[in-house]
């Protein structure tokens, strides 16, 4: 379908969706919800809801025959353009519910594919994208071209085409084509964002916090308020896709390098599950996690379950991890706060429970984050011989000195650092020169 640009009136839509045993209310109405909040990032006007309540998915539409013409009923009373299902369904499916509800038809995963496609900004990120709507298109091109049938067949090999290849068969071989030559591109993009990362991580130090959690938990404008960054900060889901890396305000030494990370969605598109694993480097390089979790959302625990299930997928479960409770202040009033908190400290002992818009709650973060990496810190002594002193600069950089003398060889530098930037720097300056303290 043709969405409307910024200016024009938005499309009215129904969000509709099956609810199968097993399914409790509450879970049924907290994804519809999330599919309202993706249809506001998308720019539509959700104007109604539509459900039904059945054994499965009807084969033939998704909704029932019955239920069907209730829809088409409903959307020529409220003027609906479109109609977008809380599930994925199959290409058949969608063309027959058009055909009978007689209008546009959008699942979930074609919405969120739609809203990373406006929202992605790097090459890197766009290249994902593509592929993934390009994996989704192709079964759908194969249902529009059994709907063309014989008078698609080509008669000739004319156009690019060879003998007997249909136009849907051609359009089909571009797109296999493409993804093939965008995933070479993305290989080596990923090639050279790795060697720029080690670049990075050797100039900078090892201090690495990565953001993870729930689209719309709160990440950016936690991750402006710890950095003093230009994060966007926007009140839709998946308003930003690209990895942002920015140092921890006000520094510290080592430095300590803090990372925003896409969000997680229950049932994420499975060709973007594929592409966007490789956004969460940073949270597999990062040596803590910030769990963010929307605290006033009544199903965070589900939201929670997402996250874990695909940080276990990427192999970040075993990266020490802080469970920071975001957006308490909209929890209700003071009293009603006071209880989710106690509930939460209880529940999840060590959390942090603030809201990254009151100051004092952002300190108290940054002094967790802060203490969390000084008891990983060691004392050593490294000797920086006059011969080397282009080094001393790194080692203020990611180090603190304690104490420092000198000789005439050199000096004697009594620092604290993290044990992998002080191996590093011995081994910069090389086994020879390195003395014994003392």
């Amino acid at each position: 379908m043709q969405l409307k640009g910024p200016g024009e009136k938005p499309s009215r839509a129904i969000v509709a969706a099956v609810q199968r045993p097993g399914v409790s209310d509450l879970e049924f109405e907290a994804s519809l919800t999330e599919l309202r909040q993706l249809a506001k990032t998308l720019g539509f006007e959700v104007v109604g809801t539509f459900t039904q309540k059945r054994a499965g998915f009807d084969a033939a539409a998704y909704f029932g025959k019955g239920k069907r013409e209730e829809l088409r009923l409903l959307r020529e009373q409220d003027a609906v353009d479109v109609v977008l299902v809380d599930h994925e369904i199959s290409p058949s499916q969608a063309h027959t519910l058009e055909m009978e509800v007689g209008c546009d038809v959008m699942d979930r995963s074609m919405v969120i594919l739609e809203i990373f496609h406006r929202h992605a900004s790097s090459r890197y990120a766009r290249a994902q994208v593509e592929i993934a709507r390009l994996g989704y298109m192709a079964p759908r091109m194969r249902e529009a071209a059994k709907e063309a049938g014989p008078k698609d067949r080509g008669r000739s090999g004319t156009g690019g085409r060879s003998g007997g290849e249909s136009h849907g068969e051609l359009d089909r071989r571009k797109i296999r084509d493409r993804i093939a030559e965008l995933q070479e591109e993305l290989d080596g993009m990923a090639l050279e964002q790795k060697t720029q990362r080690a670049r990075r991580q050797e100039r900078e130090g090892l201090a690495r916090v990565a953001l993870v959690g729930y689209t719309n938990a709160g990440k950016s404008t936690l991750m402006r308020a710890l950095t003093e960054s230009e994060a966007l900060v926007a009140d839709k889901l998946f308003a930003t896709l690209d990895t942002t890396v920015r140092a921890l305000h006000p520094e510290t030494v080592p430095r300590v390098l803090v990372s925003d990370t896409v969000g997680f969605i229950k049932n994420l598109p499975h060709g973007l599950v594929a592409s966007f694993k490789s956004t969460l480097d940073e949270a597999l390089e990062a040596s803590l996690l910030l769990h963010v979790i929307d605290a006033s959302d009544a199903g965070f625990g589900r939201q929670i379950a997402v996250t874990e299930k695909v940080l276990a997928e990427i192999g970040a479960q075993d990266v020490p991890r802080l469970a920071v409770f975001n957006k308490i202040d909209r929890a209700g009033d003071a009293a009603v706060q006071a209880e989710r908190e106690a509930a939460l400290r209880t529940k999840y002992p060590g959390c942090i429970v603030m809201s990254a818009k009151r100051e004092a709650d952002v300190a108290r973060l940054r002094e967790a984050i802060v203490a969390f990496f000084q008891r990983r810190l060691v004392e050593a002594e490294l000797f920086l011989p006059w011969s080397a002193q282009k080094l001393r600069g790194q080692i203020f950089a990611t180090c603190t000195v304690l104490e420092e003398r000198a000789d005439a060889e050199g000096a004697f530098l009594r620092v604290r650092g993290e044990p992998e930037a002080i191996a590093r720097l011995r081994e910069q300056l090389g086994e020879a020169v390195v003395r014994p303290r003392g």
